[in-house]
Formats: C-alpha cells, structure tokens, sequence
C-alpha cells in the first residue's frame, strides 16, 4: 500500500499550490530534515521522533525499514505513522517513465552502438540512449543550429548528439581533465565517423538560446540563498513563490534530496542491516571526536566517502573474495589545509549511502560483511572490536593519534543499547528525500512558469528510476514568433 500523488503541475497556479502543501508538511518536521546521521548518538536524535513509532520500528524486519522510502506501510504500525508515509507520498512527483513518444511527437530513439558505447557502464548507456534522442527532438523542433552540453563530463552525451545525431555541439565542462578525456574518445570515435565535434571550457552566454533540458542532481553542490557563499546568483531558491515562502533548506537538507526510494528499495536484507550498522559506528565515532578531539570538531573533519573512483574499486573488490588486511596508516597532518581526504562527517546523502557503503569498508580495515551481517549477526563483543577498528582508521585518516586515554569500551557501552533505532530513524529520514528533490525540481518549473506565455515547460520522468534515480527531466521552449 503506498500514497498516489494527487498534485498537478500544469500551470503556475497549480505548481505553487504544490509547492505549499509540501512546505506546509514539512515544517513540523524540520528535526529530520536538518538534522545529520553522524550526529545520532550525541545529539539523542530518536528522542524527537514519536515514542509510538520508534517503539514500533525497531522491532520491524529490515525489509520493512527499506520499503519506507516508497511509501509501503504496514497493518501493525500507528494510524500516524502511516499516515505520515501516505500523506508524504502522496506529496512526491512520480517517477515512474512518462510515455515519451506521447509526450514528445516525432522523437526517434535508437541504440547506441559499441563504437560509441565505450567507456559507458549499463547506467550511463540507458540515459545517454535516451537523453540524445530527446535533446535531438527539442533541437530539431526549434531549428536550432547549436546544442550546448553543460557540464558535459567526459562527453558522452556531446559525442552521441554530434556523431549518431548529426548536430553540432559545444560541450563545457569545468574539468579540464575531463576535457582531456573527451578528446582522446573524440580522435577514436573519429575513425569511424566523417562529422566533427566542438568544444569550449568556458561557459557560453547565450542569449538566443531556444530550449532547455534540464536534469537535476548533485542537489548537496547546489548554493543557496541566504547560505554563507559569494554568489549572486544561487541554484535555489530560483522562483518567486518559493522565496516568498520563505522556507530555507540548508545543507542537509539538500544532501538528504539526493536520496532514492528505488534505490532503498532494491537492497537486500543483508545489505541494508550492513549500511545501518556502518551509520553506527559513524555516529559513534561522533562521539569519541566530541569527546576527546572537541577542536577537529570545529573544522568538520571528514572521513567517509573516498570519491567515485575508490568507491568503485571497493565494489570491484567486494565482489572477489576479501583477503584481511590492515589497511597502513595515510600520514595527513591535520593542520595542513586540504590534507584530509574527503570523507565529511557532514557527507552528503546521496543515494549511494543507502547502497551497502563499499567506501567505508576500507575503515573497518578488511572486515567482510559476512563477519558482520551476512551471517546471523555478529556478537556484541564482535561489533565492539569492529568499532574499535573502525574508529582507529578514522583517526588515522584524519591525521590523529589516538590518544592513550580513549576509552573505546565506554564509548560503544554508550551507543550500543540505541543502535537499533539507527535503522528506523535513517528509514524516516531517507523518506523525506524524494518529497524534498519534488520540491527543488517544482521550484525550478514554477521559476520557468513564471515567465509567462514566452516559454513553454514541462517536466518528465525520463529514464528508469531503477536504474537512473535522478531521472526528472525540465524540458523548457521559447515560443518564438513565426518568421
């Protein structure tokens, strides 16, 4: 059983009403939404969560915990706590792939072959195959001579639209070594195609721009109003309704936004316990810093994600056997600026997270997840040592020696009796994160809506939410006049 949204998007009048019923759901719960995971055990978090439904969370199965984010209740719970994940539902844009045919007449979508498939994992494949066939119809219907593609990447997208597609593309990207990257895929896809493709590092201003695609993603990046940054010009709020609202998100906020309901609820029963075990030992590991390291705390230390390139190494290596290892000690000295890795204990949320964490299993230095869930479940005193060197490799990353003071015995006998209100907790919380992606996405289209008759919008689910959780796409044209 699981909410249906309700809302409609079509006009201005109908986004902003939208907008305000999310906003009116969810200022009373503003604790989940601003608050941090890491932050669990120090700041009692389960305390400001209704009694009633902590009570009855924590003896749910995990699978019923990893269904909460897509709205799937249960008969045993409170009649509140289901009608907070219907209700929350109910609020979300759905996800499910619009009928792209009906929606965009005359798209043609075609494979991308193997010449200009390399490099592509399935996940950038599937959107790259659909993203260039919209993109090439919206290009064509409004006649235009140029598409530019940005934050292009490695130009995946760019080299399909100009080699299978025949359009003439500038694709910017502030990485120059991404630009790098796409020439030298550009020189081999070359060999097999006569047409050619253009590039520039630097962000084109034009006026005479026609159409907008739009994804949206790395909400944790996006700068906001209000926030301490120098911009003039910030990603959120972009409309008029929403800044009238007044309802500032903050950074967890926008980190707890780039969580998926498909991607919670495709975890296995093994996998989720792993994660919300991981969410421990992070959260107490808040603590030893709190405790015996108060002055780390005031620079927001980090040590969790590794970055995409380790976290598919560690995938990589999840999947051969696990050989135990100690992992050697990185020296980093803590008071040299930019030489903590980056891990932030105010990491972003990204859907990943709600993966089984293969980023962090370096910190559990070669613990297998068999030790620790995989199997019936390890003892106390197991998930005591396993914290121990959890905590031990955290400081190491950051550049601390633990101190012969550290009592890692009465920091777990502290934490360990509310480990399991983690997972319930994290479950809310991660519900939260469609509703609030729903409301960064419908602030972006009612920004576009408030111009008027000058611009036609829509907003599409576009790719397979299973496999592309960010798959909502803004598609924006200027009604030109006719010539």
């Amino acid at each position: 059983m699981s909410g249906t949204c309700k809302y409609s998007c079509d006009t201005a009048t109908h986004t902003l009403q939208w907008i305000n019923a999310i906003i009116d759901f969810l200022r009373p719960y503003a604790f989940l939404i601003h608050s941090h995971v890491v932050n669990f055990f120090k700041d009692r978090q389960w305390e400001a969560v209704d009694k009633e439904w902590m009570d009855c969370l924590r003896k749910d199965p995990v699978e019923n915990l990893l269904l909460i984010p897509s709205g799937v209740v249960q008969d045993h719970w409170p009649v509140s706590l289901k009608d907070f994940v219907l209700n929350l539902r109910s609020l979300v844009f759905p996800r499910e792939p619009a009928d792209l045919h009906m929606s965009l007449p005359g798209m043609h979508m075609v494979s991308v072959n193997s010449v200009l498939a390399q490099g592509m994992n399935m996940k950038k494949k599937h959107e790259v195959e659909v993203l260039s066939a919209i993109v090439s119809s919206i290009a064509d219907s409004v006649r235009a001579h140029t598409i530019v593609d940005v934050g292009a990447g490695q130009g995946y997208l760019a080299q399909v639209l100009s080699f299978q597609y025949q359009h003439s593309v500038i694709a910017i990207d502030a990485c120059s070594h991404h630009g790098r990257v796409t020439d030298a895929r550009a020189e081999r896809i070359k060999k097999h195609y006569a047409a050619q493709m253009r590039k520039s590092k630097a962000f084109l201003e034009c006026k005479e721009a026609k159409a907008v695609v739009s994804i949206g993603c790395c909400y944790n990046l996006l700068s906001e109003e209000g926030a301490d940054n120098i911009e003039t010009h910030c990603g959120f709020p972009m409309s008029s309704g929403v800044k009238s609202a007044v309802f500032p998100l903050g950074k967890s906020s926008r980190d707890l936004a780039c969580q998926s309901a498909e991607r919670w609820r495709s975890l296995e029963k093994d996998d989720g316990l792993h994660n919300f075990e991981l969410h421990s030992f992070r959260a107490a590991f808040q603590l030893v810093l709190s405790k015996y390291y108060p002055e780390v705390m005031e620079t927001s230390p980090s040590i969790g994600r590794q970055g995409k390139a380790l976290r598919r190494r560690q995938q990589r290596k999840v999947e051969a056997p696990l050989h135990h290892k100690e992992v050697a000690c990185p020296h980093f000295h803590p008071n040299q600026k930019g030489s903590f890795p980056n891990i932030d204990p105010n990491e972003p949320e990204t859907d990943e997270t709600s993966r089984l964490a293969t980023d962090k299993d370096a910190l559990l230095n070669g613990i297998s997840s068999c030790e620790s869930t995989r199997c019936v479940g390890p003892k106390s005193v197991d998930k005591y040592k396993h914290f121990e060197k959890f905590t031990r490799s955290g400081l190491c990353r950051l550049g601390l020696k633990p101190l012969e003071r550290i009592n890692f015995h009465e920091i777990w006998k502290e934490a360990e009796p509310f480990t399991e209100l983690i997972g319930p907790y994290w479950s809310l919380r991660a519900a939260l994160g469609p509703l609030l992606e729903t409301f960064l996405l419908l602030d972006r289209l009612l920004f576009l809506q408030e111009q008027g008759h000058s611009v036609e919008v829509m907003m599409l689910p576009i790719f397979d939410p299973e496999v592309s959780p960010r798959n909502v796409a803004i598609i924006a044209r200027k009604n030109l006049p006719q010539i």
